[in-house]
């Protein structure tokens, strides 16, 4: 039992409480070290004991989740994992969450929560694992300015990198610890940067706010991708949560495909799936860039990438909240460079002159 990852479950539903603790229960990895209904009574429980990471409701009586985990995060980090509503106003505060360090978001709907949970219990006790394993840091208040593979698919590309044409495509796979670190990167580029797709693990309404969010704050415009968009320079496409993105092209004209589809990877949208397309339909006009995030998703197709004759860079392990993605891509050899976040957006800029 010493060596399980003990989390403490805080929610105002009991059912929810209930369900959580089942199925972390059921995992061999995972313990429930304790349940709390309110932010005050989770307070005491981590007065007796630290937990290995938290999962916290949003709306709860008393104190709400993002004022607790604003408590958390700034006084004695813990890796946290936000409980939101499908709904816009869940998406918003769970983005806000992100922002003050959350490590990721486990989503609910507001109807068959129980049945909902069990059909994702998966995806969640990886999710909890990958947290406990995270390195949260302090939130400090700052100011806010306006597994199936990719055959599933797309079939694999030509071996032949296609030619160079004088623009270039940026493709940038994300997941845990991703909202913050494409924030960061995003924030540094210029207003004429390359244009970019970017496929970060989130669910569906979440997409769409992260990417206004974003497009408030950075120089370049963020939008959340619909078919047909085109990929031009100082634009940048953020794929929308459950649904499958891939770089295409007609002409000189590069331009987003939006469809359904299996997961990949055990995602929807995939980063093998943007990889792919992008190795395939831009090759060596291409720039690969794999960011902090647990699992495996992206690693082959940023194999596929290289192959193709694409620059490929991958997040540093010191710069990551979690540094599963690119060590496996750096396994498989598909990485030319390993950069700390903050030298990233300089080494695309100078790949893509």
């Amino acid at each position: 039992m010493q060596n399980k990852i003990q989390v403490l479950i805080v929610d105002d539903s009991a059912v929810v409480r209930n369900t959580l603790a089942r199925i972390i229960a059921a995992d061999a990895r995972l313990a429930v070290m304790a349940t709390a209904s309110d932010p005050f009574i989770a307070a005491d429980r981590i007065r007796k004991q630290v937990p290995d990471v938290i999962t916290l409701d949003l709306e709860m009586p008393r104190m709400d989740g993002l004022s607790f985990l604003e408590k958390i995060m700034s006084q004695h980090p813990i890796p946290v994992v936000m409980c939101s509503s499908l709904t816009q106003k869940g998406s918003q505060s769970a983005l806000r969450a992100l922002e003050m360090g959350a490590i990721d978001i486990i989503t609910k709907p507001r109807i068959g929560t129980r049945v909902f949970l069990e059909e994702a219990k998966v995806c969640i006790c990886d999710i909890l694992c990958a947290a406990a394993s995270a390195r949260p840091t302090r939130f400090a208040a700052r100011k806010i300015e306006p597994k199936l593979s990719a055959d599933a698919i797309l079939d694999k590309p030509a071996t032949r990198a296609m030619v160079r044409t004088t623009e270039k495509v940026v493709a940038v796979g994300a997941s845990t610890g991703g909202t913050e670190a494409l924030r960061l990167f995003l924030e540094m580029l210029p207003q004429d940067a390359p244009g970019m797709v970017i496929v970060q693990h989130m669910p569906e309404n979440f997409t769409r706010a992260f990417a206004e969010r974003l497009n408030t704050t950075c120089r370049v415009s963020v939008k959340e991708a619909e078919n047909d968009d085109t990929v031009i320079r100082g634009r940048v496409l953020i794929a929308p949560g459950n649904r499958h993105t891939l770089l295409k092209r007609s002409g000189a004209r590069y331009y987003v495909e939006i469809k359904d589809g299996p997961l990949v990877s055990r995602h929807r949208p995939s980063v093998d799936v943007l990889f792919r397309s992008t190795a395939r339909y831009a090759g060596a006009n291409a720039v690969g860039i794999i960011m902090t995030g647990m699992g495996d998703d992206g690693a082959q197709g940023m194999l596929e990438m290289k192959e193709a004759g694409a620059f490929t860079i991958a997040q540093d392990e010191a710069t990551c909240v979690v540094f599963g993605m690119p060590r496996e891509a750096i396994k498989k050899g598909a990485v030319e460079k390993i950069l700390p976040l903050q030298n990233i957006p300089a080494v695309v800029l100078r790949q893509c002159l």
